[in-house]
């Protein structure tokens, strides 16, 4: 693993202490969420790093949209204190906050709703495990539960607010059928595909309260697909759109 910081274009991620190191999902996920409902407050779940925060905050800079809010959770000691370390050293560092503590916990103690709820969940759900024990607290979903999350997520989202998620695509049916008993259902999905001829690998999926026929919450579900590369190294285009805000050598 590189215990090298991971430079993007207006901010730097230092990783060396947490399992979980930059990765495609949470770029990704990072650059798609949508804005567009102008969010007032944030909320990172499991925020590792804190990327997704801080693609957060820089998007925000940019548009600019009046996000006063930009929370973060995470339980991992190490992780934490590295995510505090990336936010102080960020150009946001005053918008940006971490909470060292669970997700139950933190949903039962506060009293505050967010209006965009972001997480790149751990979802390895194999019987296996590593010899590492904090990589397997970021890895494997016996640490958040998908029911867990979705549950939390009901309590933490503001009425007309969004929740987006980045998980396997084999989860997909699953994911959405367990985010129905809470009400929540997508809006948006994006599958995610390395190459032309691959399988779909990963899905991105925005939710939010109600049916999406339902009278109070009018919307239509809207399915695309990103392909990452048409070979080794040679990226789509829609790929290098979405990323390009970030990534250096975009």
């Amino acid at each position: 693993m590189s215990k090298k910081p991971f430079i993007f274009k207006n901010f730097k991620i230092n990783q060396d202490q947490c399992a979980m190191k930059i990765g495609t999902d949470s770029v990704l996920l990072g650059a798609w969420v949508s804005l567009k409902s102008n969010p007032y407050s944030i909320l990172d779940i499991g925020a590792g790093t804190g990327i997704l925060s801080l693609m957060m905050a820089q998007r925000s800079s940019l548009i600019p949209i009046e996000i006063e809010v930009i929370d973060a959770i995470e339980i991992d000691d190490t992780a934490y204190e590295q995510c505090v370390d990336n936010f102080e050293q960020s150009l946001w560092g005053d918008r940006l906050f971490c909470y060292h503590t669970s997700l139950e916990t933190f949903a039962d103690e506060i009293e505050d709703q967010y209006d965009l709820i972001i997480c790149n969940p751990p979802f390895y759900a194999e019987d296996y495990k590593t010899d590492n024990t904090q990589r397997d607290l970021a890895r494997f979903q016996d640490a958040m539960p998908f029911e867990h999350l979705l549950k939390s997520v009901s309590i933490l989202l503001s009425e007309r607010g969004t929740f987006s998620v980045v998980i396997p695509f084999k989860e997909e049916i699953n994911f959405i059928t367990l985010a129905a008993k809470f009400n929540l259902y997508p809006n948006e999905i994006l599958h995610v595909k390395g190459n032309p001829t691959s399988e779909i690998k990963r899905s991105l999926i925005e939710f939010s309260f109600g049916k999406p026929n339902h009278s109070k919450f009018p919307r239509a579900i809207r399915t695309n697909t990103l392909i990452i590369e048409t070979k080794r190294h040679q990226y789509t285009q829609d790929y290098i759109n979405l990323t390009k805000e970030f990534y250096l050598k975009m």
